[in-house]
């Protein structure tokens, strides 16, 4: 993210061009939300697509109005103890004139507001693939407003807020590595740990029962993360947001052929499954560093976040945790990857002037700021997550029944099915939809 500023009394003259930029770049991130539904919603069984996609698209209802009133002011507002923001000028999106600059920037505040929205949307809807097959929606859409108000406003402030501590400790995070993927992921380890497996984890087959819908969601998320990344720098004036642009491609390309390596040498077999999840490793590994470090960085980044991201989604078979579509594995361990690299391969020729250790900081200065930042959003995340999920799931209960999760979440939860196979011929297919088997689904590390 751009250097966070505070609105001033002068501002510089409003840029068309740099406008126009960031509405488009807005535009791109909203559309990863509906991509990441489909990537989420071909990963399950039949009989919990539609649950799937309606935890993406519900997470966008809710989180556009929370930040309306009251997430804006929160996450960049007047700084108050490098914890929190607060503008009450801002609240309703009030006192917010239609030409007024944000500072520092020839973009309106309007904008800005509007782009910082579909980050805001699109964080919590990565929590969910952790969650598949078994959370109820009311009680879903609760913690998606419990946790945006608690851990995503406050995060944000910390990393991108001015004065928020991590921003002023100097811990880069480009476009969201630590506020959006280590804090999703942490979040899904801490409910995961507290709802419980699914029923007929490690025994009943669960395989995505739609590898081309899972395929048409990466690309959507691949397209749509141009936007996420490079928009980021709000502009298109000094050459970093086309740097992070570049970068963006390449470590994509370097994650997904090194996760296809390492699933050929582990597996066997070179999945579209695999090739989707690389891709995704690699976004992810890429959104706090891209700004910092050179294309050659950026393959390194892609490539060491590709394997450790392999090898990290069979973590949960061998330590018993049900992330059922590796959120975990992908969006906390990448981001976790990404980040930490930069202490290693920023090249201080960037959006910042601090290197890492192969670019001459032999005192690990980056990299230790880069670990504080890491650890205490994880640790947060994960702590706070876990409460909200155990105080829900003694109250209104998070699960649905065995009974209703073992005839499908869909049908009780949406009085509806995905597919309507009652007219294919052949009889209709079962509702644990095995559909896929071999070489083209993920591997059980049992």
């Amino acid at each position: 993210m751009a250097p966070a500023f505070t609105l001033a009394a002068e501002a510089p003259k409003l840029s068309a061009a740099n406008t126009g930029f960031m509405l488009i770049c807005s535009a791109l991130v909203l559309l990863m939300t509906p991509g990441l539904a489909f990537f989420y919603g071909g990963m399950v069984r039949v009989k919990s697509t539609l649950n799937m996609l309606m935890m993406s698209f519900v997470s966008i209802g809710i989180v556009t109005i929370l930040w309306v009133l009251y997430g804006f002011s929160a996450a960049f507002g007047t700084d108050h103890g490098s914890l929190i923001g607060w503008n009450s000028d801002w609240v309703g999106l009030s006192g917010i004139g239609l030409t007024q600059l944000w500072d520092g920037y020839t973009i309106p505040v309007f904008v800005f507001m509007v782009f910082q929205l579909m980050f805001a949307v699109i964080t919590p809807a990565l929590i969910s693939g952790a969650l598949a097959d078994r959370v109820k929606i009311t009680a879903w859409s609760l913690f998606v407003v419990l946790w945006a108000t608690l851990v995503y406003f406050p995060v944000a402030h910390w990393v991108w807020g001015a004065g928020g501590w991590a921003y002023k400790l100097g811990v880069i995070d480009f476009a969201g590595g630590t506020a959006v993927h280590i804090n999703a992921g942490a979040a899904a380890l801490g409910v995961i740990l507290v709802i419980g497996k699914r029923i007929g984890f490690k025994k009943d087959p669960m395989r995505p029962h739609s590898l081309p819908l899972v395929m048409l969601g990466a690309g959507l998320l691949w397209f749509g993360w141009f936007g996420f990344n490079a928009g980021s720098w709000l502009g298109n004036d000094d050459g970093v947001g086309a740097l992070m642009f570049v970068n963006t491609q390449i470590a994509t390309a370097a994650a997904m052929l090194a996760w296809l390596a390492y699933e050929k040498i582990r597996h066997g077999a070179f999945t579209t499954l695999g090739a989707a999840s690389g891709a995704v490793a690699g976004l992810v590994a890429i959104t706090p560093s891209g700004g910092a470090v050179s294309p050659l960085g950026a393959i390194a980044v892609g490539a060491i976040a590709g394997v450790a991201c392999a090898a990290a989604v069979g973590l949960k078979f061998r330590f018993n945790y049900d992330d059922s579509l590796d959120v975990v594995g992908v969006h906390m361990v990448g981001g976790i990857v990404g980040s930490l690299l930069i202490g290693f391969f920023a090249t201080g020729k960037g959006q910042s002037t601090a290197a890492g250790v192969f670019y001459g900081d032999h005192t690990f200065d980056q990299l230790w700021k880069q670990c504080a930042g890491v650890f205490a959003v994880l640790a947060y995340s994960l702590i706070v997550s876990g409460v909200l999920a155990f105080l829900l799931d003694k109250t209104i209960g998070m699960r649905v029944s065995e009974d209703q999760e073992v005839s499908g979440i869909d049908q009780a939860e949406h009085a509806e099915t995905a597919y309507d196979f009652t007219g294919a011929g052949g009889g209709v297919l079962g509702s644990g939809g095995a559909l896929l088997a071999g070489a083209q689904n993920r591997k059980v590390d049992a």
